[in-house]
């Protein structure tokens, strides 16, 4: 989505925060297929792995990396944390040997949260991902490589725009991009694979959130071995993983 510029008086001050938060789900029949649940979790979202999926993030919003963090836990999950400056404005890219000297309001942090405790065998696996930034860079652009990166099943996107910066002719402004939905930075093709989709749009106070849970599914994309389709056991827990996901998407205790 392509917005036009408008005249800043200098510096953009606005922050802009987008929140992704994403559930997949995995049905196991028996102790050993968890342990390779666990194991495919921490192989393909490994802290190098979110790492690389958060340096694409800041190249396709036009940043710069300044700085990375990230750590593998133990038993399960990961942490990443790449402290960026924005180089949409016209800024000029900054010497690593100055690096440690510039401090920068815009980041994005990734935490992973693999759960394979269910006694029925319905294991899930959260991400939480924030994209914080400053200046003229737009954080919704990243939404569809978010989609395309991890296998999601229900999603939670907020986004938030703070403080204010000035025109040329000095008068304050709250956002510098206006819209009316985030889903409309969303591919329809992504859009068509969901239902339940809640749209939340309160500009007057520059907040957004879209909630959408994947469209049902059969049970070969939830099981890690295609050929247990047939087993008894599957249809119970097909049942089991679509309540878990209406849980999930409404929230309820």
């Amino acid at each position: 989505m392509e917005n036009s510029k408008i005249k800043l008086s200098g510096f953009n001050n606005l922050t802009k925060v987008l929140s992704f938060n994403l559930y997949d789900f995995c049905i196991t029949l028996n102790e050993d297929q968890r342990v390779r649940y666990v194991n495919y979790i921490h192989d393909k979202y490994s802290a190098q792995k979110i790492t690389d999926i958060s340096c694409e993030i800041v190249r396709m919003i036009e940043a710069q990396i300044l700085s990375v963090s990230s750590q593998d836990y133990d038993p399960v999950g990961a942490s990443s944390m790449v402290l960026m400056s924005d180089l949409k404005g016209g800024g000029t890219p900054i010497p690593s040997a100055q690096v440690s000297m510039h401090l920068d309001k815009s980041h994005i942090t990734v935490h992973t949260y693999p759960d394979a405790s269910d006694p029925d065998g319905i294991c899930s696996f959260r991400v939480d991902i924030d994209i914080s930034t400053c200046g003229e860079i737009v954080p919704l652009d990243a939404i569809n490589y978010l989609f395309e990166a991890f296998e999601c099943d229900v999603i939670y996107i907020d986004y938030i725009v703070r403080g204010y910066t000035r025109l040329a002719d000095g008068r304050k402004i709250y956002n510098d991009h206006q819209f009316n939905s985030i889903q409309e930075f969303i591919k329809p093709e992504i859009r068509n694979r969901y239902t339940y989709l809640a749209d939340i749009n309160m500009p007057q106070d520059n907040t957004w959130q879209t909630k959408m849970m994947i469209k049902e599914l059969g049970p070969e994309s939830y099981l890690l071995n295609p050929k247990d389709v047939s087993h008894p056991d599957v249809p119970a827990k097909m049942k089991l993983l679509r309540e878990e996901m209406k849980e999930v998407y409404h929230m309820i205790h």
